[in-house]
Parts: C-alpha cells; structure tokens; sequence
C-alpha cells in the first residue's frame, strides 16, 4: 500500500491535514492554516476554516495557484489570513514542499507569555531551542519577513525534518522541504513534548 501522501492529491492532502490536526488538539477553532506544493501547484486552506468550519473543509474549499505566480493567490477571496507567511517562504526557499501554521493545545500555553520550551523527550530534541519571531502585526508582511529570517537559521532542520517557528502570543509556524505527513509529524512531536514539560511540574 502506498503511503498517504502517495495515495492523496494536493486538495485532498490539505482536507486530511486539517481533520488530523483539529481532532488530535493541534489547532483550534480559532484558526491555524495549511499549504502544500504539489507538483507546479501551490494548495492552501481557505480563510476562517477552523472559525466557520470547524475545520470540516472539502476539495473545493482549497484555494490554489501556481508556484510561478505566488502573489496571484493574494486576490484569492478566500485566501487564508495568514497567508503573507506562508507565500514568503516558498519565494525564500523554493524547495519548501509544506507549512503548517497552528495553535496546538499544549504549544500555547508557552507562547502566550513567550517561554523557551525545553526539549524534555528524545523525539523534540531534533528541533533545537526553536525561536520566537520579533513581534509585528499578526498576518503582516513585517510578520512574514520575520519568520523567514529566523527560518534561514534553520535550513539543515527544514531540509532533514520540518524547521519550527514560535510566535508570540499566537501558535506555532512549520515549514519542510519533505511532504505534509512529515510536518504534522514534527506538530505532534513539539505538542507533546510541550504536554511533557508542562506535566512534569506535576510530577516534581
């Protein structure tokens, strides 16, 4: 059997992402988004997806374009209010094949007050002391700039696994030269991680 991301087209491959994810707590109703490139395409969830739908998207809610013509996706009217981030990475790193942006259960109690989390289980500890992004303006352009120049730090994370930004007060962005199945891998193993530290207090 071939694996899921052989088995899926790109639309279908961002439907399947967005039920993982909001049924295992890795986003919320309040938002989060999803893009992939297969092929010359570029498919990304549409706007409010988690506020309107619950994340309960179809194919012909993935809103698509061309990889040679990025900003064409901007007068999209469904294009995802978070999207300036993840346009901006695919022009810094042409190889980027998926971005995850998300609000996971366990991640936001860190980012709410901008704490470091430790990597407490051999699975995070891959992913090094991720960073913040400098604050700006949610889904700005100074945002977006912010994330790809800490994600340029990055590369050899965004080549092997999935590279992860913290952002304040906010969620969490990924971004990965390997297909979806592996970023919402690296989503998971950062949330846990992040449920591991806060647990361990308990546990002391």
């Amino acid at each position: 059997m071939k694996p899921i991301y052989e088995r899926l087209t790109g639309a279908e491959m961002v439907v399947y992402a967005a039920k993982f994810m909001f049924e295992r707590f890795l986003t919320d109703a309040a938002g989060g988004n999803i893009s992939l490139k297969k092929g010359n395409t570029i498919y990304i969830s549409p706007t409010l997806a988690g506020t309107n739908y619950h994340w309960e998207i179809g194919t012909e809610d993935v809103v698509s374009g061309s990889v040679d013509d990025l900003d064409s996706l901007l007068e999209h009217p469904r294009f995802t209010r978070e999207g300036l981030s993840h346009i901006a990475i695919y022009k810094a790193f042409p190889y980027v094949q998926s971005i995850v942006h998300a609000h996971p259960k366990y991640i936001n109690p860190f980012v709410a007050v901008s704490k470091p989390i430790p990597a407490l289980m051999n699975s995070a500890k891959y992913f090094g002391s991720m960073q913040y992004h400098k604050e700006s303006a949610p889904f700005s352009q100074e945002q977006a700039d912010s994330i790809v120049e800490i994600l340029r730090t990055q590369e050899d994370v965004m080549k092997r696994k999935a590279a992860a930004v913290l952002m304040p007060r906010h969620g969490i962005i990924l971004a990965s030269q390997n297909n979806m199945m592996v970023t919402l891998d690296c989503l998971e193993r950062i949330n846990n991680n992040a449920f591991a530290v806060l647990a361990q207090k308990l546990i002391d």
